[in-house]
């Protein structure tokens, strides 16, 4: 798509761009008005509030002293002020009045009100945080002491997760506040200390902040929810349910309604979370994928937010498996990708002939009531007037029978369940597509069900073309620990490179975001229960929403622990520890059981345990980022508009991706030999010896120079080059390793080495 020009509409959505309903017009010579996020160069001191500045853009008409409102009395024509973490305003504006705004001085561009998508207990044992006086978590005192702003569908405030025994009052300078209006439904305390609602996520609630959707309150309690026994869904996942930092705050602020979020609300939620004072920022919402950072409001805002120290942490998107779909993409955000764990929810399909496959279903009736065999059918098979993904069925066909269900992608899987059991069905087999593999989600389906992978699915298939009689039948196992192999990568994780800036790994990070079970809140949204789940106060969800919210509770941890930690260190000690290799030990597998690449699950599976100690850090803070701005091309007004300040690239020596000084390396290399600049931080035992270790394929050739780093006080930074050239005849499929810093005291500072391959 051509870029657009100076002050033209910038934005390219990861969904349609969606058109707004036009607003009632006093006189029939008035025209729609639309609304717009209004992108303006910093200002230069002057007189006057923010909101003046803003109004001052406004036609005359529109931009009254007090409350900027329409003299048609057609509602405020300024919708927010941003003042933190943008330069600018959201407007509603005419075609005219937005065509004359664009050619005003002062004006960068305006940004269409666009829509972005939501990107939708056993995680901390899996991920080694366990109760004791002497383990990690006890330690960071369960990220006591930090905030984390959660950007989503709101909270419901009255769920236990959101308790405040053991929490503190809300630190000093905390200045946000809290709009639950509803006393019954619970409100702020010392867990949750600060809710607000934006624009159509408020109008939408009766208690603007409370979550009508389930996803908010999923979220939150992921990051921060406190310690609740005998949490399950139904009897299974059973456990103590908690958050990564369960004694963390929580500011919560409702930018989305049940299914969408507006960029404006988004926007202004960062603002106010930045201004309220909080440390971390949990945004499980999809973005731009592919859009140049200083046409992306998100990412301007996030620099800004990173720029107060604080640490951003976002979902890298449900687009998978394919390449290049990767979201929220800058690299002064944490990009998150989605893992499964150990745990499963297993049903067995078990066929005529004997074979038996696992599957998973949350269905899980006590009287095992589908373990008899019954008759099996696939409306794919010839013959049948049915489609393949059980959306259309004839009831003569499939009534009294198991049916085999081709999966419909990342929804509709329960949907067809309750077809099936409307055409009379008594259970239902899910088969995965290819792209799909062997990622199966446990649903809350209304019949007997199992999802299987793609290769079980394809052998049920063989068997019902060996027989005319062919048979199957359901068994329910509940809850399995131990599910093999684990962790993998999903396949809906979105997968790098980053169009936005291919140079830098992305994603950065896989945490848990498969069958994950947290805290609920009842939606009738959920067509599963015909009373939206009432009875249910935990659920389970999957998505990178999930496994960002895991990240941003490490986060929170680390913080407690290391309050002088910028948020590019917190970073590089949750990358340079996470794992690559899964529990037996064998590279971690995608959801083709293939190793995954570094493009699908970023440095490796969190490993929080680890991350509080690293050793050695890679350091960037807001000024160390503009070399590597210029770099990438955007020209002295790009850098600015991201900076929120002047910037002349050329007075700056501007540096390629490969030379931002990122816990990972991205080299293009052709021909002729690359080298590159790292420096590194000691943050582990102040004199050390760290070695460097490399692990490449034979093809390639690297150099690291000096080979061992010797430390004698703590925060000492150390430089280092890494030379690499192919050693024979390049690679067009690429090569990935790992470049390690080892010392004697057991620190294995590990820094993913990605060469791209043609195309990528």
């Amino acid at each position: 798509m051509e870029k657009p020009r100076w002050c033209l509409p910038a934005l390219v959505p990861l969904l349609l761009l969606l058109s707004l309903s036009p607003s009632p017009c006093a006189a029939a010579h008035l025209q729609e008005r639309k609304n717009y996020i209004v992108h303006l160069r910093p200002r230069d001191g002057g007189g006057g509030s923010v909101e003046e500045w803003h109004r001052s853009f406004l036609p005359q008409a529109a931009a009254g002293p007090d409350s900027a409102a329409d003299s048609d009395g057609d509602g405020p024509r300024i919708i927010y002020s941003y003042s933190d973490v943008f330069p600018g305003f959201a407007a509603r504006l005419t075609d005219e009045e937005a065509e004359a705004l664009r050619a005003t001085d002062g004006c960068v561009r305006l940004y269409p009100e666009v829509f972005l998508p939501l990107a939708t207990t056993r995680s901390p044992g899996f991920l080694g945080l366990h109760l004791g006086n002497e383990g990690f978590w006890s330690r960071s005192g369960f990220g006591r002491g930090v905030v984390i702003g959660i950007l989503d569908t709101g909270i419901l405030p009255s769920h236990p997760s959101f308790g405040d025994d053991g929490m503190q009052p809300p630190p000093k300078g905390w200045k946000g506040t809290c709009e639950f209006k509803a006393v019954a439904r619970g409100g702020c305390n010392n867990k949750i200390i600060g809710a607000r609602a934006f624009g159509s996520a408020a109008v939408n609630s009766t208690a603007p902040p409370v979550d009508d959707a389930g996803h908010g309150t999923h979220t939150a309690s992921t990051a921060a929810g406190n310690f609740v026994e005998n949490a399950n869904i139904r009897g299974n996942a059973d456990g103590t349910a908690s958050g990564m930092a369960p004694h963390a705050h929580l500011a919560v602020y409702k930018v989305c309604t049940r299914s969408r979020c507006s960029i404006m609300d988004i926007i202004a939620g960062l603002d106010s979370a930045v201004r309220d004072g909080v440390d971390v920022l949990s945004f499980s919402i999809g973005a731009y994928s592919g859009t140049q950072f200083n046409y992306d409001p998100i990412a301007i805002a996030a620099f800004k937010a990173m720029e107060r120290g604080i640490f951003v942490s976002c979902a890298a998107g449900n687009a998978g498996p394919e390449p290049g779909t990767v979201g929220n993409g800058a690299p002064w955000m944490l990009t998150v990708a989605a893992g499964t764990m150990d745990r499963a929810i297993r049903t067995n399909v078990k066929l005529g002939n004997g074979q038996e496959f696992h599957g998973e279903s949350l269905f899980q009736p006590g009287n095992n009531s589908a373990s008899d065999p019954v008759p099996l059918v696939y409306p794919g098979a010839d013959g049948f007037d049915a489609s393949r993904d059980c959306s259309v069925l004839r009831g003569s066909e499939v009534t009294g029978k198991v049916v085999l269900c081709e999966s419909r992608g990342l929804n509709g899987r329960i949907e067809a369940g309750q077809t099936v059991a409307a055409y009379g069905g008594v259970g239902m087999i899910v088969m995965n597509r290819v792209a799909e593999g062997y990622t199966t989600f446990a649903d809350a389906h209304v019949l007997p069900a199992s999802h299987v992978s793609y290769d079980a699915g394809t052998k049920i298939i063989s068997y019902l073309n060996s027989t005319g009689n062919a048979t199957a039948s359901i068994d329910f196992k509940g809850t399995v620990i131990g599910s093999y192999p684990s962790p993998t990568v999903t396949f809906f994780s979105s997968r790098g490179p980053s169009k936005a800036s291919p140079g830098i790994l992305k994603p950065d990070i896989t945490g848990p975001g498969m069958n994950i079970l947290a805290a609920w809140a009842p939606s009738d949204s959920h067509t599963e229960f015909s009373d939206g789940g009432a009875d249910l106060s935990f659920f389970v969800e999957s998505g990178t929403s999930m496994s960002t919210p895991h990240l941003s509770g490490i986060a929170a941890l680390l913080k407690s622990l290391h309050p002088d930690w910028s948020p590019a260190a917190i970073k590089s000690a949750i990358m340079t520890t996470s794992d690559a290799v899964d529990r037996t030990g064998l590279p971690i597998k995608d959801e083709q059981y293939r190793h995954a690449t570094f493009y699908a699950m970023g440095a490796g599976y969190a490993n929080p345990a680890l991350a509080f100690d690293p050793g050695l850090v890679y350091d960037l803070h807001a000024d160390d980022y503009i070399p590597y701005l210029c770099g990438l091309g955007l020209g002295d007004d790009g850098v600015t508009e991201i900076a929120h300040r002047p910037v002349a690239c050329g007075g700056v020596r501007a540096i390629t991706e490969a030379e931002l000084n990122y816990p990972s390396l991205v080299v293009s290399l052709l021909s002729q030999p690359i080298t590159v600049n790292r420096t590194v931080t000691n943050v582990g035992k102040a004199r050390s010896v760290y070695t460097a270790v490399v692990d490449m394929p034979k093809d390639v050739s690297v150099v690291v120079r000096p080979p061992m780093l010797r430390f004698t006080e703590l925060k000492e930074r150390q430089s280092f080059t890494v030379t690499v050239r192919w050693a024979g005849e390049p690679n067009v499929a690429g090569a990935e390793g790992n470049l390690k810093w080892v010392s004697d005291d057991d620190y294995i500072v590990r820094s993913p080495l990605v060469i791209p391959g043609k195309g990528e």
